[in-house]
């Protein structure tokens, strides 16, 4: 089984431009990334995806390897589906998100566990446990909920399900990385935006609502991404810490 594992990084983040490159310990955030997709030993290939040359040299620096892409695109998974065009031999294509420095070769080997045991889903994504007293009311907290057969039925900010009687339901916290079949990559990428997509600000939305599956794999615990430059600071906090 062929893997490619792309990191999409841009430099002009709306709420943190240049956040790739930020430091964290004594490592820039991209290199963290690449490092832990490279550590995954179920990935043939890992390589940077952005437009940025600020990008690109550092990755280059550091041993990485770089594909430039265009500056128009509206999402990280359209940045990876313009590389994965350049790979014909790669038949599961894995979304990296760059803003995970803390993500392990662990869990992205759960994330492709499907087709690496011989399924071929559309996509598959990651979940973890929800705690029910931070992560329920938090809307920076996405929750996926689950049928018996691990497929998501719905992902949302809100607290969902609603528990007007006791017990245990399939929600859970969801992870934002994905990994694709090739050719459905390519499909996805054509696709729409759709309303509830725009509604909950969730681009895997799009997949549901134009009625495809999404397996959604289970890892231990979620891992602290870097949205904003507090979470800078959290995560540098984290390393000086030694957590």
């Amino acid at each position: 089984m062929n893997i490619l594992a792309v990191i999409p990084a841009r430099y002009n983040s709306t709420r943190f431009p240049g956040k790739p490159l930020a430091l964290i310990g004594d490592r820039p955030m991209i290199q963290r990334v690449y490092e832990a997709a490279k550590s995954c030993p179920d990935f043939t290939k890992v390589v940077v995806a952005t437009d940025s040359v600020a990008i690109a040299d550092c990755v280059h620096q550091f041993g990485g390897e770089v594909e430039m892409t265009r500056s128009d695109h509206a999402t990280g998974t359209d940045r990876v589906a313009e590389v994965a065009q350049r790979y014909s031999n790669m038949e599961v294509v894995v979304n990296v998100q760059g803003d995970q420095p803390f993500v392990t070769g662990q869990m992205l080997s759960q994330l492709v566990s499907p087709y690496v045991s011989g399924e071929l889903p559309n996509m598959t994504t990651l979940g973890c446990p929800l705690d029910p007293k931070t992560g329920y009311c938090d809307p920076n907290v996405v929750k996926v909920l689950c049928d018996r057969k691990s497929n998501a039925l719905y992902f949302s900010r809100a607290p969902i399900p609603y528990f007007r009687n006791s017990g245990d339901a399939p929600v859970f916290h969801h992870l934002g990385l994905y990994a694709f079949e090739r050719n459905f990559l390519a499909q996805y990428a054509q696709m729409k935006p759709t309303p509830l997509e725009e509604c909950e600000a969730l681009e895997q939305l799009r997949v549901l609502e134009h009625g495809f599956a999404i397996r959604v794999c289970l890892t231990e615990k979620a891992v602290l991404e870097i949205n904003t430059p507090d979470d800078l600071v959290q995560a540098q906090t984290s390393i000086f810490a030694g957590v």
